[in-house]
Formats: C-alpha cells, sequence, structure tokens
C-alpha cells in the first residue's frame, strides 16, 4: 500500500486488483470493512466485454458523495475527477448526487470557449505563412507572426490542454496508455519543437525553413487538436449528466410532504422524510401518495401507469395496498404507511435505474484500443529515428535528426484519429433528428446495427396508450346515436378514463348530448341517473346484475369483445338490457408495419406488459407478436431484459413510461417514444420524437450507415499514418532522397483530418 500521511491519498492492491483512494474517509472506510468498500468484478456477457449485470458498489455514509469510474469499478474517490487507469470523469455511486453540479463540465467548458476564441486568429495567422502574398505578410515579419502565435496558442495548450497533459501523464505513470496519451504526446511535441523554433531559429538545419526562410511552425497543430478535444469532452460530459436527470425526474415523482392524521384526527403537513412505518395519512383527490401503505379509511379510484403502465385507473378500498408516486384520482383516503424512503417501490425503481446506467460502460473507442500499442510504436519509431540520424545522417546530424523524429511525432499526432468517431456522431446525430430520431450518445449507434432482440412495451409504445370509443352494439329498439347519446350524456359527469372516451367519441360524431339528473357513482361498477326524464344505467356485468337485469343476447358479443382486449360497458334504459359499448386501447397505425418490418430483419420481438393477460394476448395475435408477458412489474421488465442479454442476445428496449425506466436503462440500447414520459426519455439513448415506432427501423439504418462511415474514417486516419511515418522517419531518403519535412507532415495531417470532415460530411445526405 502506497498512502500520503498528509491526505491519506494513494493506491493499494487487494484480490489481485488495484485500488485508488483519496482521503481519510476511504481509507478508513477500506480498513474497517475491505469486501463491504470494494466493487465485485462484473461477469462478461460475450459481447465485447459489456456487462451482463451491475456489480455491487460500496455504499457510502448518509452525506459523503463516493465517485467510482463506469469502466473500473475498483476505482473510488471522494470528489469528482477522472479515472487513473482510464482518464473518463468518475460518476456519482450516490442515487441523491445526480442532480448535484458538474465541476468537470463547467471547467470543461470555460477552458473550449476560451481556447476556441483564441484559436480563430490563431488559425488566420498560421494560413497566411501558407498561402504567398497575403496582406498580412507585408505587415509582418515572419519572426513576429512567430511570436504572435506563441502567444495565441501558449494558454490554449498549456491551460486548456492541461487536463490532457494530466490525463495522459497519469496514463503513462500507471502503464495503461489511451487516447489521452496520444494527444498529450502529439499536442506536446508540436508545440515544444515550434516553441524552440521561435526562441533559437537558428540551430534548426534549413530543411526545417518554409516558403519564406522562417522556421515552419506548428502551434495552430497544437491548438487546433487541443480545441477539438475540449469539444468532444464537453459533448461526452452533457451527454453523460443526462442520464441524471433520469434519476432526478424519478426522485421528483414522490411529493415532498404529507398530510399526516393524528389520534385526534388532526390533519398536518410533514416533510416526506419524518414519514415512519405505522403513520397514518390522509391523501386528497388529484395528491400523489406518498409513501407505500395499506388503504384503511376511504375508496376512490388511483392511477398507477407509472408501474403497470395500463392506462385505466386502479378501484381502491380499505385493506387494498397503494403504492407511492401514483396518483389519487377521485375520492379522499386514509393510509397506513408501510414502506418509507429507499424501502419504497418508488426508491427500488430509482436503484434498478440507477445500478442499469452505471452497468453500461461507454464506448472503447478503436482509438483508445489501438493506442496501448501506437504510442510505443510511435515513439519507438521516432527515437530510432533520432538515434539513426543522429548517427549517419547529413550534417549537421543533431539538427537534422531532431527534424526528423519531429516529423514522425508530429504526422503520428491523432488530429484526424480524434476526429473520426466524433464528426460521424455529429453528423449522424443530426440527420437522424431531422427523420425524428434523437441520438444521445455513440454507444447507441454503435450498438443499434447489432440488436437482434427488441422488447418492446404495450401501452403507449404499441396502442396510443388512452382509451378510445371501438363500437356500440344496440339491442332494438335503440339505435347507435340514441345509445351513444345516452350514455355519454350521463358519463358526462364521471371522471372515469372509460366515460372520458365514451364522452370524446360522441362528441367526435357530432351528437348532441342532453343534461342528466339524479347523478350517482358506484365505485368498481358504474354511474346511474337520469337522463331525459328516462332512468339509465351504465356500467360492468355486475353492476347490471346487482339491478337485477338480464343482459340477455349481450353476453356473448361482450365476451367476443373480451377476448379481443375491449374493455366492455353494458348500457339499460328504464330497467331493460339496451346495448353495449367497446372501448379500447387502440394499436398504433404504424406499429404493424414496424413490427412486420422488423421482423423480416431478423429481429426477435418479445412484448411485455403490465395489462392483463387477455388484453396482452388479443394486441400479440394482432401484431403477430409471438412472445409477450402480462402484468409484469418494472423489476420484472428489467430482469427479462437481463435474462435476455445474458443469453447473448444484444436488447433495445422501446417503452414511453416510468414503468419502462429500469428496463430501458438496463437493455443495451433504451428507446422511448417522444409521446411517453420525461423519465423514460432521460432514461433511454433514442428517443422517437414522433412516437412513432417506425422510427427504430429509421435508427437502425442510421447506425449501419453510421459505423460504416466511422470504420471508413478510421481507415483513412490510419492510412495517413502508415504511409507517411516511415517517410517521416527516412526509410526512402538513401534511394530517393525523399524526406518528409515537418511541414508537409503538418499539411499531411491537415489534409487527413479534411478527407475524414468530408467523408462524415455525406451522412447529411443518408435516406432513412
Amino acid at each position: 500500500m502506497s498512502v500520503d500521511p498528509g491526505t491519506a491519498a494513494g493506491r493499494f492492491d487487494y484480490d489481485g486488483k488495484t485500488h485508488y483512494f483519496c482521503s481519510r474517509h476511504c481509507l478508513d472506510r477500506f480498513a474497517a470493512d475491505p469486501r463491504a468498500f470494494l466493487s465485485v468484478p462484473r461477469a462478461t456477457a460475450g459481447d465485447g466485454g459489456t456487462p451482463s449485470a451491475p456489480a455491487p458498489r460500496p455504499r457510502p455514509s448518509p452525506g459523503v458523495i463516493l465517485y467510482t469510474c463506469p469502466m473500473h469499478p475498483q476505482v473510488v474517490l471522494d470528489h469528482p475527477a477522472p479515472c487513473p487507469i482510464c482518464g473518463m470523469a468518475l460518476e456519482p455511486v450516490n442515487a441523491g448526487a445526480a442532480g448535484a453540479a458538474n465541476p468537470e463540465l463547467a471547467d470543461m467548458t470555460r477552458r473550449f470557449r476560451v481556447s476556441l476564441l483564441l484559436l480563430v486568429p490563431l488559425l488566420i495567422l498560421a494560413m497566411s505563412e501558407m498561402v504567398p502574398g497575403l496582406p498580412v505578410q507585408k505587415v509582418m515579419p515572419p519572426a513576429l507572426l512567430g511570436w504572435i502565435q506563441l502567444a495565441l496558442a501558449t494558454p490554449i495548450v498549456l491551460w486548456g490542454g492541461l487536463p490532457f497533459f494530466e490525463r495522459g501523464w497519469a496514463s503513462l505513470v500507471n502503464r495503461t496508455p489511451n487516447m489521452f496519451t496520444l494527444i498529450a504526446l502529439g499536442t506536446a511535441t508540436a508545440y515544444a519543437y515550434s516553441l524552440f523554433a521561435v526562441l533559437l531559429p537558428r540551430l534548426l538545419p534549413p530543411a526545417a525553413g518554409g516558403h519564406r526562410g522562417a522556421v515552419g511552425l506548428y502551434f495552430e497543430s497544437a491548438a487546433v487538436i487541443t480545441t477539438l478535444v475540449l469539444l468532444g469532452q464537453v459533448l461526452e460530459l452533457r451527454a453523460r449528466s443526462r442520464a441524471g436527470s433520469a434519476i432526478r425526474a424519478l426522485l421528483e415523482l414522490a411529493p415532498p410532504t404529507a398530510r399526516r392524521v393524528a389520534d385526534g384526527g388532526a390533519e398536518v403537513g410533514v416533510p416526506l422524510e419524518t414519514v415512519r412505518p405505522g403513520d397514518c395519512l390522509r391523501v386528497r383527490p388529484g395528491e400523489k401518495i406518498p409513501v407505500d401503505g395499506i388503504v384503511i379509511e376511504g375508496r376512490s379510484s388511483v392511477d398507477e401507469s407509472m408501474v403497470s403502465g395500463e392506462p385505466l385507473p386502479v378501484q381502491k378500498e380499505p385493506g387494498d395496498r397503494v403504492i407511492g408516486g401514483t396518483v389519487n384520482r377521485t375520492g379522499s383516503f386514509v393510509l397506513r404507511a408501510e414502506r418509507v424512503g429507499s424501502d419504497t417501490l418508488l426508491a427500488q425503481i430509482v436503484a434498478l435505474v440507477q445500478e442499469a446506467q452505471r452497468s453500461r460502460a461507454p464506448i472503447q473507442r478503436v482509438a483508445d484500443a489501438v493506442s496501448s500499442w501506437f504510442v510505443p510504436a510511435v515513439i519507438l519509431i521516432a527515437s530510432v529515428t533520432f538515434a539513426a540520424w543522429a548517427v549517419a545522417g547529413p550534417v549537421p546530424r543533431l539538427a537534422s535528426a531532431l527534424v526528423s523524429a519531429v516529423a514522425v511525432l508530429i504526422i503520428a499526432c491523432p488530429c484526424a484519429l480524434g476526429l473520426a468517431t466524433p464528426m460521424s456522431i455529429m453528423v449522424a446525430a443530426g440527420r437522424g433528428a431531422a427523420a425524428g430520431v434523437l441520438i444521445r450518445s455513440a454507444e447507441a449507434l454503435e450498438v443499434l446495427e447489432r440488436v437482434d432482440t427488441l422488447v418492446v412495451d404495450k401501452t403507449g409504445t404499441l396502442t396510443a396508450g388512452r382509451p378510445h370509443l371501438m363500437g356500440v352494439t344496440p339491442l332494438p329498439p335503440f339505435d347507435e346515436t340514441e345509445l351513444l347519446r345516452l350514455a355519454a350524456s350521463l358519463e358526462r359527469a364521471s371522471e372515469h378514463p372509460l366515460a372520458e372516451a365514451i364522452v370524446a367519441g360522441a362528441l367526435e360524431r357530432r351528437i348532441p348530448l342532453s343534461p342528466a339528473t339524479d347523478f350517482e357513482s358506484f365505485t368498481g361498477q358504474g354511474v346511474a341517473g337520469r337522463v331525459e326524464g328516462r332512468a339509465v344505467l351504465l356500467g360492468n356485468l355486475a353492476h347490471l346484475r346487482s339491478r337485477g337485469l338480464d343482459a340477455g343476447a349481450l353476453l356473448e358479443r361482450a365476451e367476443r369483445l373480451q377476448r379481443d382486449g375491449q374493455s366492455v360497458v353494458f348500457l339499460s334504459v328504464e330497467g331493460q338490457a339496451a346495448g353495449l359499448i367497446g372501448v379500447a386501447d387502440p394499436i398504433k397505425e404504424a406499429a404493424h408495419e414496424a413490427i412486420r418490418s422488423l421482423r423480416e430483419e431478423g429481429v426477435r420481438v418479445v412484448m411485455l406488459t403490465g395489462d392483463s393477460h387477455a388484453t396482452a394476448e388479443a394486441v400479440a395475435r394482432r401484431l403477430e407478436i409471438e412472445e409477450f408477458e402480462a402484468e409484469v412489474l418494472p423489476a420484472r421488465k428489467a430482469a427479462v431484459v437481463a435474462r435476455l442479454r445474458e443469453e447473448g442476445r444484444c436488447v433495445a428496449m422501446a417503452g414511453d413510461g416510468v414503468n419502462d425506466a429500469p428496463a430501458l436503462a438496463a437493455a443495451h440500447v433504451g428507446i422511448a417514444m417522444g409521446t411517453g414520459t420525461d423519465v423514460a426519455m432521460a432514461s433511454a439513448a433514442v428517443t422517437l420524437l414522433k412516437g412513432d415506432l417506425r422510427g427504430i427501423l429509421r435508427a437502425r439504418r442510421l447506425s449501419r450507415a453510421t459505423m460504416r462511415n466511422i470504420r471508413q474514417n478510421l481507415f483513412l486516419a490510419f492510412a495517413y499514418n502508415a504511409l507517411c511515418i516511415p517517410i517521416a522517419a527516412g526509410v526512402l531518403y538513401p534511394w530517393t532522397g525523399l524526406l518528409l519535412n515537418p511541414m508537409i507532415a503538418s499539411a499531411a495531417m491537415s489534409l487527413s483530418s479534411v478527407s475524414v470532415v468530408g467523408n462524415a460530411l455525406r451522412l447529411r445526405r443518408l435516406t432513412l
């Protein structure tokens, strides 16, 4: 163990791995219980190292925020910082810290803005050196231009790029070369050589001169690389911070206060965190239920779509359980608190989303993968080049060796390599947005092309998400219009979603409604009243039978409608059965085409829903979906996704509700409907802005085209290096006298960047 006595910061080896800590708090917790403090290594699912299940994480003390690396969970610090292994920004372990400010994002944004402001005039001056006859050359001598470029580039490279130098140095100390190693090496080489050329130009050989005899400078190369990488960091940190918005949105579902009922019957508002198991709480109409509990007094209907996805409210009576975060619709009731704080179902959903988000490691870019050999190879080639020219090169040997070695390092600078992925992603994201597909991360674009299983929610995803009037079946002497007019006139006084669908259906048909009198509502059964002087009763079969009425010929028709997933409402007029009305959540028009096309592409479709088995079976039958599960809770949806991942499947999850959030986060790619909840959209990597499932097909086409474009960009970037590094090293010099001087190396590096950018821009014309 290596520890700094003053700060207790350092690292130690435990259980065959190196662990990092940064404070006395972390060290004391490790000493007390090492296995409880450290995370357990995760198993892999055979998909390139993607974790198959979330790893246990250290549980911090109250009020203490710990940070860990998504890719290296053994790293645990008590402040935001880059990972000492890979350089990624650490993420908070605590769910409550999801809304905390991100100081690294603020710092990177500030560095990028200042660097961009200084980069513009620097590029103008640098380009003037390459184009003879520009007015600036008549005003400023080459030496003065060099000093001005030095003044502009120094803040960009040394201040703006300071985090990259720190991470590059850490990668060398920890013997884990990565992208930051390349960035630090390239920018440092270009800047140091240019600084030497400005301060001591006479020590360089004539081969280092430009078209006006001045020594070639590469300040703009170092500054451009630094500014582009800063932009990439800002975009990455912003994308990762959106994951925290899902946690915040979930936490906000719980009300901040509750109404506690004292022994004497008095009611007082108290903060939610003061509620304890056994407390009696009053919930009024329209309020959110504060905690999980049991109804002990009163009756009401509760909107539990947050959990079940079912659009219809659930009737609650004494003895029924209620869930914190769900919404009380009509009546008032008193509940006895059972589970509070972190034990509530809502808190468990929060934990599921948070753990699933951590389990998805960010894309390990190809540049990072190859840097493990590329960086040592470049350093070795540059060293061999310097030694060879110093021993056998033309006079002055030392200066020639320096120029050749610098040319090797500059041509190897990862400018095009750094642009290869982000340029394609940026263009693809814009093209997707124009087509109604909002892509939030490069990871989603990479994985979408490999998706072979789609897990899809029913309510709001395959269906419209709200009840609609499907049809009216009258018995003589009534007709459809009269039956619907009587039913809608009576239901206009009700707040039930079925009533809203019936009224909306009548208004769509422009049927005039009449006033209703003597209105009565019967919880869980239906309503009754008088319309145009006639006694009208509307409700379920139990409601009719409780009044001694016989549904007769309507029963067979009702059973058929129920098998098709419709909710059936019976109607009687003046004590006689008059007909029935079918209400259902209709399947979206685009769902048939989308599901059929996905199956044709070889994608396995699995439907999960919190709705009843009969309704789920009806929807699955109409859409020809062979696999489905009904009456599932959020944890079960996430478990199904995890099981499919363990089977080696590449899983996408499409949903729109709060209850879908854990599964959206647990899937390889979460796809949210833009017509759904903010929580679902915050948990997903892809959002279909119009809620059209055909957007999944467009997203897959975009993914395939983007990944093909990225591979082309990487080939272009490496091709320049493969061709130019040997020339820069002087391999051809003994036979041809050809030597790639640093100015040409800089131009070649710029050309590779232009090629990459031009290729990426082709995605704007992609047909989706």
